[in-house]
């Protein structure tokens, strides 16, 4: 399971919720498709439904060695804590990266979904920094973004124009009045000229961590549609 951290504490939501969705999660695109080697389906839309499919089975298989499953039958708080624990592992985290907008990431290194990452990526440390680097992309560029001379005048034009003479600025501005003051305040364009130069320019600065992305998801296709059947079929199966 991930877990992140800010300075803000934002970022500390239902970890238990996040991380299930991790497991049946794609791959944030990255760049043009790659030739496919023997076997592997073009498009990533079939590759990241074969990640998908293969990092589940693996789970699967891994949960069954162990006497559990993820069937979606009631469990009792006992079992659902045991459940946990075998998936996502116990203990410290041992895997940790803190991005540039001062996030941390962490999750740890045993469990189901560790062990199924690192039969299919190889490296799963590799796999955790480059993914979450990758995932948080365009997080880093709004950041980015954000300090900007530019999108700051933008969007002080903006909070003069939605705040009503002689009154504080609303939390929630009317959101006919926003898009007009975003409009006039030219703070829709400001976002979309700068968002887009600050995602190359970050995605420059990334240019490692993308590398061992492709790398490394390249290497986990093949893995995939190298597994064998799967020994411990389960239809329906949830995180729930």
């Amino acid at each position: 399971m991930f877990r992140t951290t800010s300075r803000t504490r934002r970022t500390r939501r239902a970890l238990v919720t996040a991380a299930a969705a991790l497991l049946l999660s794609g791959c944030t695109a990255v760049g043009p498709d790659a030739p496919a080697a023997p076997g592997v389906p073009s498009g990533k839309a079939a590759q990241d439904a074969l990640l998908k499919a293969a990092e589940h089975r693996l789970v699967v298989d891994c949960l069954s060695g162990r006497g559990l499953s993820l069937t979606s039958r009631p469990r009792a708080p006992d079992e659902e804590r045991k459940l946990r624990a075998a998936l996502f592992g116990a203990g410290p985290r041992e895997l940790s990266v803190t991005l540039a907008t001062g996030a941390t990431v962490t999750a740890h290194e045993d469990g189901c979904v560790a062990g199924a990452r690192q039969r299919l990526y190889g490296d799963q440390r590799r796999w955790f920094r480059a993914q979450v680097v990758v995932d948080n992309l365009r997080a880093e560029a709004q950041a980015r973004m954000r300090a900007d001379p530019a999108h700051r005048a933008a969007l002080a034009r903006w909070t003069r124009c939605v705040t009503p003479p002689d009154s504080p600025r609303p939390d929630r501005p009317d959101p006919a009045v926003a898009t007009r003051c975003s409009r006039e305040s030219g703070l829709d364009e400001v976002r979309e000229r700068l968002e887009a130069a600050e995602l190359a320019t970050v995605r420059a600065l990334r240019r490692d961590e993308l590398t061992t992305y492709r790398q490394l998801r390249d290497r986990a296709l093949r893995q995939a549609v190298e597994l064998p059947a799967p020994t411990h079929p389960q239809k329906g199966t949830t995180l729930s």
